[in-house]
């Protein structure tokens, strides 16, 4: 599967200028959040993802993605509800195939 990003809206808070970025793959789940001296990196193998959980609003969605190693949640807010729904999909999606793979072996 190729790798989807989800950028946040510049319209809410702490994303203005530098909006934070979520990308799914079949191997992980990244959030990037930029900043004017660096970058926040944070990646969850998505066989280590535990929990999707989506709150949302009158426009935007939070999404929160807690992984199974006990770690700190990935958390973003300021994405629509549709990019965060598709998130959600492509996890379980990308969980569902591993688990198939590991099955045929």
């Amino acid at each position: 599967m190729p790798a989807e990003q989800f950028q946040a809206s510049r319209w809410t808070h702490g994303n203005l200028l530098f909006p934070t970025v979520i990308e799914v793959s079949d191997k992980a789940v990244i959030r990037r959040k930029r900043s004017w001296f660096g970058s926040d990196e944070m990646s969850i193998s998505i066989y280590k993802v535990a929990s999707v959980h989506i709150k949302t609003g009158i426009i935007w969605s939070e999404i929160k993605i807690e992984s199974s190693g006990g770690t700190d949640p990935l958390v973003s807010h300021g994405h629509t509800k549709g990019d965060a729904k598709r998130i959600k999909e492509l996890i379980e999606s990308a969980q569902a195939d591993g688990g198939n793979r590991e099955a045929a072996t």
